[in-house]
């Protein structure tokens, strides 16, 4: 043992949260004699705690924070005040990052009805995962961030029909970075095309409601959980922890959210032939630039942001010039897509 790993026995020792190791043996308690002279017998040896003990002792200390594995629901006691929305939650694996290039080689399904009234998760979890070869090698990169190797995937294929039948029994699709996943699942399946989504990452802000990141690890861990990512399965049953949790500051779940995002259109906004002097006020304010086609664009949630944001561009970027910006107006059943919305332009 070299001094570094003694120390840290040391430690471990020190605080008594040695889990592997065998317990010490305490010395027999002896009877205990007072100064009038009365024995008084040894106290029962307490029974050794266990982990979930040390954690609540933990947690009601100042300096610790306790991260527990993330429980898999598959049964939710919640009863619907009302009608529910069957909602699919999706994530897949793929060999890389481009659909017209790169495949699917892990999908996952979580189907569970979602109480309109309250946003809470009701009655049983259907779960699919399932493997498919992706007729391709799987880059090493790939390899070791999924932990899916090539020999896992040889020879497996999608069990479709149950896939399809999970699909149309429900009402929306759910996915973080539905950006990512839509564009994969359309092209394995085409019936995908023809559902509502919705983007659990790009569709809630996060940030107003005191989230320090979009990023679904981390969004389990401010709620005090860990699990093991990057696989389809697992990752879908964080992501439905997450969204049945309620919000910081609006106290709704993040289910509740987007049922109510879907319903609405949504917008891509671009900044037409903005002075060139405006880039840094566009990109402060979170617009991305679009190299191909030269532009300044946002996305923009509903009809009052993208007033607003007109209001904003023809004050501050194009300094009440006359101006004609483009609007793409999607709605849930091409959001997400690599189709286009509906195109308009609109004079400042």
């Amino acid at each position: 043992m070299n001094a570094e790993s003694d120390g840290h026995a040391l430690f471990a020792g020190q605080l008594g949260f040695g889990f592997d190791d065998a317990a010490p043996i305490a010395p027999a308690p002896v009877p205990v004699r007072t100064r009038k002279g009365r024995i008084v017998p040894p106290a029962p040896a307490s029974e050794p705690l266990t982990p979930e003990a040390m954690a609540l002792v933990l947690e009601r200390h100042a300096d610790y924070r306790v991260l527990r594995r993330l429980p898999v629901v598959t049964q939710f006691a919640h009863q619907p005040a009302g009608p529910v929305t069957r909602v699919l939650i999706l994530d897949t694996e793929t060999t890389g990052l481009d659909p017209s290039r790169d495949r699917i080689m892990e999908l996952a399904l979580l189907r569970v009805d979602v109480d309109n009234a309250t946003g809470l998760p009701v009655g049983k979890v259907e779960v699919y995962d399932g493997l498919e070869d992706p007729g391709m090698p799987i880059p090493r990169e790939v390899q070791d961030l999924t932990g899916i190797s090539d020999a896992m995937v040889r020879g497996h294929k999608l069990d479709e029909p149950r896939v399809l039948t999970m699909l149309a029994e429900s009402d929306l699709v759910i996915a973080h970075n539905a950006d990512f996943d839509r564009p994969f699942v359309e092209a394995r399946l085409a019936q995908f095309a023809q559902f509502s989504w919705a983007c659990s990452f790009a569709d809630l802000d996060w940030k107003k409601e005191g989230r320090g990141s979009a990023k679904l690890t981390l969004l389990a861990l401010e709620l005090g959980w860990f699990y093991d990512a990057h696989r389809a399965e697992m990752d879908c049953h964080a992501l439905l922890a997450v969204l049945a949790s309620a919000l910081p500051l609006s106290g709704q779940t993040g289910l509740g959210q987007l049922l109510s995002v879907a319903a609405r259109p949504s917008y891509r906004l671009q900044a037409t032939a903005a002075p060139f002097d405006a880039k840094d006020l566009l990109k402060a304010r979170g617009y991305r630039w679009d190299g191909a086609h030269k532009v300044w664009h946002t996305r923009l949630g509903d009809e009052a942001q993208l007033q607003a944001e007109c209001e904003w561009l023809k004050v501050t970027v194009y300094a009440h010039r006359p101006a004609s910006i483009q609007v793409e107006c999607f709605d849930a059943g091409n959001r997400y897509s690599l189709r286009p919305g509906r195109v308009e332009s609109r004079a400042l």
